[in-house]
């Protein structure tokens, strides 16, 4: 089968479009023929890594969207299942495999290039604002880097739940339009959006703060979440750490909560099933739907991490087998 693999960390040139053995499934695993799979930065900080810390060959890639090609004799799918699932050993090829717990069906009416864009960012995201944010419609949230993939989702998602005032955070009011489309109040840049939630709380602050971006852009987030307010902390694209001090939160009975969703399939996969559920049924009723940036063929997976590292795009970038 084709794949795209890695043998050392790099820039995108390190890439490269190959042919190497369909992998076999063990217990409890199915294998599918890939129809889509996304690029999510995630994928980026993986490709760059930590020298001397890679295992090599590598493949990327967290989701793919396709149709179940083999099962075990005991196995809840069947050969033909359409479904969205999280592979083991990464998704850049035309055949993975995944465990059955990390695997969903999805409906005839949903099509491959949408489900594809879904898994990652809407599951993370259904779970950041209703598990993690607990948030609830009187609230005033900001979602940071509201022009990608989770924040696409986050703003749709509160939008839906009737959340009161959605203020989006971008590197660039290029992008204004798009996330007010998406069903942001207010968007601000990074450089004034503390200001912002507070002029638009009458200083009162937000009451919750959805963070990927960390470095100053936490640090910033503190100086507009309001008293018993949740900064919610899921990332570092920033590459850099935010500053927490405890003073920052005893005092003014603040919360400050971490996710990952990487972590939640690794050691708690059966958390995931009713929220993929539900997400399926939101995106296969059009009650959501997230716009695709650009689809590349796989074997142009270098273009379409060069195009993520731009952050000249609006919505999803999707790799098609």
């Amino acid at each position: 089968m084709k794949a795209v693999i890695q043998h050392e960390f790099g820039d995108a040139s390190v890439l490269s479009y190959t042919e190497v053995d369909t992998p076999a499934i063990g217990e409890n695993e199915v294998l599918i023929k890939a129809a889509y799979t996304s690029v999510n930065y995630a994928d980026i900080k993986k490709r760059v890594g930590n020298k001397g810390k890679g295992k090599f060959p590598l493949m990327l890639g967290l989701d793919v969207a396709g149709v179940v090609e083999k099962v075990r004799p005991d196995s809840t799918f069947s050969v033909g299942d359409r479904v969205i699932a999280f592979p083991k050993s990464g998704s850049y090829a035309e055949y993975v495999v995944a465990k059955e717990s990390l695997v969903f069906k999805i409906p005839e009416q949903l099509h491959f290039e949408q489900a594809a864009a879904m898994p990652t960012v809407s599951i993370l995201s259904y779970i950041l604002l209703h598990e993690i944010g607990q948030v609830k419609q009187t609230d005033t949230i900001v979602v940071h880097s509201a022009g990608g993939g989770v924040g696409s989702m986050l703003i749709q998602l509160a939008k839906l739940a009737g959340v009161d005032k959605i203020i989006g955070t971008v590197g660039s009011l290029d992008k204004a339009s798009y996330v007010k489309q998406l069903g942001a109040d207010v968007v601000c840049t990074y450089e004034n959006f503390a200001e912002e939630v507070l002029k638009e709380t009458n200083g009162a602050g937000a009451n919750v703060i959805f963070d990927s971006v960390a470095g100053e852009v936490t640090d910033r987030s503190l100086d507009c979440l309001a008293f018993y307010g949740t900064l919610v902390q899921f990332g570092n694209s920033s590459g850099k750490v935010g500053h927490i001090k405890t003073s920052d939160v005893h005092s003014s009975c603040r919360n400050i909560k971490g996710f990952s969703l990487g972590t939640t399939r690794e050691r708690d996969p059966e958390r995931l099933k009713p929220v993929a559920d539900k997400v399926i049924e939101l995106f296969a009723s059009n009650k959501v739907s997230l716009p695709i940036a650009k689809v590349f063929p796989l074997k142009d997976a270098a273009q379409a991490h060069r195009l993520i590292q731009s952050r000249k795009y609006q919505g999803k970038v999707l790799l098609k087998m």
